[in-house]
């Protein structure tokens, strides 16, 4: 088996608060992720909090204007709380963990 494969990604999703908005994208996170099949977890977080965790993450999704460039892709998920281009939102976070 390979072993890249095997091993679990880990998605923070943070907005200003990692109360509301995150948690509304979380939860469609979690749900691209199970339909999927995806070895991952999720991990709530305020925007401030990233610096901190994003050694250990393989992506991270916001609604947040970022305050600085991250050494992981980052995905903006405004369109899931407009209801616009939502697709493509899930198209672009599972480019990204099936890699």
């Amino acid at each position: 088996m390979d072993k890249k494969k095997s091993e679990r990604k880990v998605v923070l999703v943070a907005c200003g608060t990692g109360i509301a908005t995150s948690t509304v994208v979380a939860e469609r996170v979690k749900k691209i992720i199970d339909d999927n099949g995806i070895n991952a977890d999720v991990i709530q977080c305020k925007m401030s909090e990233v610096t901190s965790k994003e050694s250990g993450a393989d992506l991270l999704v916001t609604t947040s204007i970022l305050p600085r460039s991250f050494s992981i892709p980052v995905v903006n998920a405004m369109g899931y709380l407009t209801g616009i281009g939502t697709e493509n939102i899930d198209k672009e976070i599972l480019k990204y963990l099936k890699d």
